[in-house]
């Protein structure tokens, strides 16, 4: 075997309050995000908007310290990675690459290409597959597969879901015992799962796998868990006029509040360490309109993080990857099933479910919401949401 390394694939997040406009600005300049027929617009939209939703950004960061924690954490699960494979006899480099803040994707494959990697386990950091988060980060390995011919000399292999693996599923159980155990009757509290939203399109038109394996991946848990605890799955982050997965987070737990629970726990299921939707959206204001709707005991259960056994659960899947047969990049963005990787394929004009592309955190209206604006002064962008 030669040398080794595993790129770990993530989101990015603003560091900085000044970080946060250019980081809205890399978001809405990905054509996967806003697709639009004429490829110049695609920078002045993506200015227009980022200006526009800078703000409002700016403020939910201030409210968790002045910017995102996601990429010093991250590097300190590909630390703990790297220690946790050599400890197995593994001596392999591991790179964190994020998909619209640094280090970037690019510089992730430009230090791979100077290490002179040969062997590399491409690995996203998200548990369950959706078109808009690995996928969209697969798709962009692949463009840079192809650009680069040099790139051709990596043997590469591809984790695109891990959500089963049973050190993980062992991991987040852990952790919800051990908030379970913080209430005076453990055994009475209603746990809540809360995993990033979709748009329905994605699902049934599509043929996005997440909400199956979000749903799965509650199962699991929970038979991990084997405690008697009733428990509800919702998705959080929704955004835009279009309909989206259901059952959604904030009306889930006024239902709750509703039928009498008055202790609630919160698994962030879709996510692996903290960030936006965990430290602002769930810690305040979920808390808030828990506590509004008669919810006595709201907690929440931590990311993982660098929990030891989730680690020790990363480093099994590399193991496994690089035992296993090569799965190629071309492999995960042309699945078996014949679907669309993504809604739109073609321009549709109007706000159609199939022209509206979302990269499991906004969204977009833009085409349509730029025309208005500047012919009225007046536009629909107000149904844009950030993080």
């Amino acid at each position: 075997m030669g040398s080794v390394g595993v790129l770990l694939l993530n989101l990015g997040g603003p560091e900085t309050l000044e970080d946060v406009r250019p980081f809205l600005f890399n978001l809405f300049s990905d054509p996967e995000i806003i697709r639009l027929r004429f490829s110049w617009l695609q920078s002045p939209l993506a200015w227009f908007i980022s200006t526009m939703r800078a703000k409002k950004s700016q403020e939910n960061y201030r409210q968790i310290g002045g910017g995102s924690p996601l990429r010093y954490i991250t590097e300190a699960q590909a630390q703990a990675l790297q220690e946790q494979l050599q400890q197995r006899g593994t001596d392999a480099k591991v790179y964190v690459a994020m998909r619209y803040w640094h280090p970037f994707t690019e510089e992730a494959i430009a230090r791979i290409k100077r290490d002179r990697i040969e062997q590399l386990v491409i690995f996203p950091l998200y548990p369950q597959f959706s078109i808009s988060t690995s996928g969209s980060s697969f798709r962009l390995l692949e463009q840079l597969w192809q650009e680069d011919p040099t790139l051709e000399r990596i043997e590469h292999t591809v984790i695109p879901s891990w959500y089963d693996q049973p050190g993980y599923l062992q991991a987040m159980a852990q952790l919800i015992a051990q908030e379970l155990d913080q209430f005076a009757h453990p055994d009475d509290v209603h746990i809540f799962f809360s995993a990033h939203g979709v748009p329905l399109s994605y699902v049934t038109e599509a043929g996005d796998p997440y909400q199956q394996e979000i749903e799965d991946c509650t199962a699991l848990i929970m038979k991990t868990l084997n405690r008697p605890n009733p428990h509800t799955l919702a998705y959080q982050s929704r955004v835009g006029p279009v309909e989206w997965i259901k059952p959604y987070t904030e009306e889930a737990i006024p239902e709750l509040a509703a039928q009498g629970v008055k202790d609630l726990l919160v698994v962030p299921i879709s996510f692996v360490s903290e960030h936006i939707e965990t430290l602002q959206e769930i810690d305040i204001e979920y808390r808030e309109l828990a506590e509004e709707a008669g919810i006595e005991n709201f907690q929440r259960v931590p990311a993982l993080n660098t929990h030891p056994v989730f680690i020790d659960s990363l480093a099994t899947l590399v193991v496994d990857a690089l035992k296993a047969p090569n799965v190629q990049l071309s492999e995960v963005m042309r699945p078996k099933k014949m679907v669309k990787m993504y809604p739109q394929e073609r321009w549709e004009w109007g706000m159609t479910t199939a022209a509206e592309v979302w990269n499991g955190r906004l969204a977009m209206i833009g085409f349509i919401a730029l025309l208005l604006e500047l012919i009225s002064g007046q536009g629909p962008l107000h149904f844009v949401g950030l993080l």
